[in-house]
């Protein structure tokens, strides 16, 4: 495992892309059809939204953070009208396991054992306190299928870490508009990701006007060392709040999880497009 990057960081990089063929892969979007959710966001809202139970908006846009909330509107609670929180439960690791199975379908079963064992070791010592999404996936039925098994683990582990995420954004001082306004102005095209989470080119102006005003950007859209600094101080926080379940581990053990992971993430990682939530090109 990289040492000149925190290990809850690192092994995010590698458990995040399994956790993300629910949302890209065509045996996901095909399992979501098949249970009523139609067009690729009603799938995304009420999979993600699905261990709340059938929530409204209000709930789901806080969780979910950088969303508009007009967008998270759109998609609920209309979705529930045609699946219902377990169909869209059952639908996801339906699909997810599919994907896996097809994507891992030359890999070690063994390895896979290794790695699921090592994630279900580390669930299970995770504090959800403060953690929503987190608290509400780790408390699902564990699956029985090797495959279901691995995403399940690498879903509360990456919901795990996105709370935190979350927190350290929110004590940062930024919005939900703010924060991708801000990740744009390092390393993802403004086309790109603006319209995946829904803002309008008004709000998403008067976010970077905001950042100006506050030190964080240029008035050319650029960061500034100020802004690199508090950007930098942000994922720290985010890498110290999901630290905790690491402490304890001795190195070998890591490096045994991050070895049988390895492998599995760089198979799922080919298979997404461009990603919008922070890995490396080359973990």
């Amino acid at each position: 495992m990289a040492d000149l990057v925190h290990p809850a960081r690192a092994l995010w990089w590698l458990f995040e892309p399994v956790h993300a063929v629910t949302y890209f892969l065509p045996e996901s979007r095909e399992a979501f059809e098949a249970a009523g959710l139609r067009g690729g966001w009603r799938g995304y809202f009420a999979s993600r939204s699905a261990p709340l139970g059938a929530v409204d908006a209000p709930p789901v846009t806080a969780a979910f953070f950088s969303f508009s909330p007009a967008m998270v509107e759109r998609a609920l609670p209309e979705v529930w009208t045609h699946a219902s929180p377990e169909e869209a439960l059952a639908a996801r690791l339906k699909g997810s396991t599919a994907a896996l199975g097809r994507l891992l379908e030359h890999v070690d079963p063994e390895q896979v054992e290794l790695a699921v064992e090592a994630l279900e070791r580390a669930t299970a010592r995770l504090d959800c306190v403060g953690r929503v999404l987190a608290a509400a996936n780790a408390a699902l039925p564990r699956p029985a299928g090797l495959y279901e098994r691995l995403w399940q683990a690498a879903t509360v582990m990456r919901e795990h870490r996105g709370d935190g995420h979350v927190a350290a954004l929110v004590a940062a001082g930024l919005d939900g508009c703010e924060a991708l306004v801000v990740r744009c102005a390092m390393d993802v095209r403004r086309e790109v990701l603006q319209p995946m989470r829904g803002w309008t080119d008004e709000e998403w102006d008067a976010a970077a006007g905001r950042l100006v005003e506050r030190g964080w950007l240029t008035a050319a859209g650029t960061v500034t060392e100020l802004g690199r600094i508090r950007h930098q101080s942000l994922e720290a926080a985010t890498d110290l709040a999901a630290a905790r379940v690491w402490e304890g581990y001795p190195r070998a053990e890591l490096d045994r999880l991050a070895a049988a992971l390895k492998p599995i993430s760089a198979l799922c990682r080919s298979h997404l497009p461009v990603n919008p939530v922070g890995l490396p090109d080359n973990p």
